[in-house]
């Protein structure tokens, strides 16, 4: 064995036997989540995650009276879904190709970053095409799958307004002309409009929807770091979402301070846009807590110089306390390294009430927590266009008994028929939830 790799061994002993978080699995949720003391570290944390991929026949467990199916599988890392509106559900499939550029990639923690993103499958080259995925007989499991569009730079995010179906790429928005029922689009894609993109892009998934009335694009864009490690200068645009007029052609940042922002939807009751985002690490197991929070116009929520509100992270430099002054605190926590990354608000009648105006959220799971959090899909109900608690946990199994990784979910929508579809990139699966029990209230 080489030095190199001793060292690394017993660096990773030392943070295997470093104090865990909370074994509570909603700790850290709700619109008043605890903030322990922040505890720095030479290295992350780590969970030790090891991928074993699902069994034959094996799915995850949803509460009692719904079911789960394989709607599609022996995909190669799905990621973001779109349900268009003749049924058809598109995925988008890429992952993470490490830039040279990044400076978080360097060092004992970067190797450590590298080691354990490979062993979870983020870490492989892109796939870069979307999916058509094609149910034609309604029995929730689709028949066909066919490449739709091919040639696209991490393909992410996607919306379809009018006749233009936009996908967001790493570097930027193109658009499609789709014809309904269509099963292909030619060449690569029309540019739209660019967002911050390499040569590091840190962050590289970067989502686009639709404003409700269709005149405006929202887009997300992740940090270029942790906290600014690869340099202020280089996170212009960035941990932010932006706002583009179809009509004018003109983009703007629409709020920033949002380290790491990917699911958007918009609250059924009052229209307003909610987003989910990743937090900072290494800082503590249990600190901050990811979150879900309303976005406004021109606001500011805090990253990279505090978090969870006015919360000053005292590792970023230079500090900025005019910044941490204007910081707008989040909305409702869902809990530290959950790496929550898929929203949708249900707007379908198949679940009942319960579930009616709630938000289904993905959360990816810990890399860097001991023990392994998230690896589930959570609902957080909603009422008079507000998050209430308690959250509860909706999708679990992702972690097997032995806490060994059979999938990851990521995006999540709802269909036609008013079933939640989970992106799996882990497993290469999307599943497919539906009530079977009658549902109460309705």
């Amino acid at each position: 064995m080489k030095p190199s790799w001793i060292a690394a061994a017993a660096a990773l002993s030392l943070g295997a036997c470093s104090a865990p978080g909370s074994k509570d699995p909603l700790e850290g949720f709700g619109p008043n989540p605890p903030l322990p003391e922040p505890k720095t570290r030479l290295i992350p944390m780590v969970g030790i995650p090891e991928v074993v991929g699902w069994p034959a026949g094996a799915a995850p467990k949803a509460p009692e009276g719904f079911t789960v199916t394989r709607f599609a599988e022996g995909l190669d890392h799905p990621r973001w879904l779109l349900v268009l509106p003749n049924g058809d559900v598109l995925a988008s499939l890429s992952a993470s190709e490490p830039s040279k550029a990044d400076v978080s990639n360097r060092g004992i923690k970067g190797f450590f970053q590298r080691m354990l993103m490979k062993k979870v499958g983020s870490v492989k080259p892109s796939p870069n095409r979307i999916v058509l995925l094609r149910d034609a007989d309604g029995n929730g499991v689709a028949e066909t799958k066919t490449d739709f569009a091919t040639g696209l730079k991490q393909p992410f995010g996607m919306t379809l307004v009018g006749g233009l179906l936009y996908v967001a790429n790493s570097d930027g928005v193109v658009a499609f002309p789709y014809a309904p029922g269509a099963t292909a689009v030619p060449g690569s894609g029309t540019k739209v409009f660019d967002l911050p993109g390499p040569p590091i892009n840190h962050h590289w998934t970067k989502n686009v929807v639709a404003s409700p009335d269709g005149s405006k694009l929202y887009a997300t864009v992740g940090s270029n770091s942790n906290i600014g490690e690869n340099g202020l200068e280089n996170e212009t645009g960035r941990a932010a979402i932006w706002e583009y007029d179809i009509a004018t052609a003109r983009s703007r940042i629409y709020a920033t301070g949002i380290r790491n922002p990917n699911g958007i939807d918009f609250e059924p009751l009052t229209g307003a846009m909610w987003t989910v985002s990743n937090e900072r690490d290494e800082i503590g197991p249990d600190l901050p807590p990811d979150y879900l929070t309303s976005v406004k116009d021109g606001g500011f929520y805090g990253w990279p110089y505090s978090y969870w509100g006015k919360n000053v992270d005292a590792r970023v430099k230079p500090q900025n306390p005019a910044m941490v002054a204007s910081a707008l605190t989040p909305d409702y926590g869902l809990g530290a390294h959950t790496a929550s990354l898929g929203l949708v608000f249900y707007r379908g009648d198949q679940f009942g009430a319960d579930y009616r105006g709630g938000a289904f959220i993905g959360q990816h799971g810990s890399w860097n927590r001991k023990p392994l959090n998230g690896y589930r899909v959570v609902f957080v109900p909603f009422a008079g266009g507000r998050p209430q608690t308690p959250a509860r946990e909706f999708l679990t199994g992702f972690l097997n008994r032995n806490n060994k990784i059979q999938g990851r979910p990521v995006g999540v929508t709802v269909d036609g028929k008013g079933g939640l579809l989970v992106a799996d990139d882990v497993g290469g699966i999307v599943w497919r939830v539906a009530r079977t029990a009658p549902a109460t209230g309705q």
